[in-house]
């Protein structure tokens, strides 16, 4: 059975972007973060060792998300949901998904947009 921990709202500051001001200064992110793991065995034993520890999982993803510094959130997705052999292969993708199935899910709110769309 496949359980899903949903981590929504990661909060962080990373250099994102690329334009001059956005590659000078870092500006926030809000990511969401489902994890696709069998909660069978911590649901029996309650027993940490068992399940996932998110707050390393959201720790991991905040340190490479800052180091990474990529032109486009679309390149920092495929990153954490790479395939082994694929350009993007790397450190992200491989812890992402030691313990979940990645997928890309973008969400920009309309103040993403100049000028906003009026929807």
């Amino acid at each position: 059975m496949t359980d899903v921990i949903e981590l929504r709202g990661l909060r962080l500051v990373a250099i994102v972007g690329v334009l001059p001001e956005e590659r000078e200064r870092a500006q926030p992110l809000e990511l969401d973060l489902d994890l696709a793991v069998d909660l069978s065995d911590a649901g029996i034993t309650d027993e940490l060792s068992d399940t996932v520890d998110y707050g390393a999982v959201c720790a991991t993803v905040e340190s490479v998300v800052v180091t990474a510094q990529p032109f486009l959130l679309e390149a920092l997705a495929e990153r954490v949901a790479a395939a082994p052999g694929e350009d993007a292969y790397g450190r992200l993708a491989v812890i992402a998904q030691a313990v979940c199935t990645a997928r890309i899910v973008m969400h920009l709110p309309a103040a993403a947009f100049t000028p906003p769309p009026k929807v």
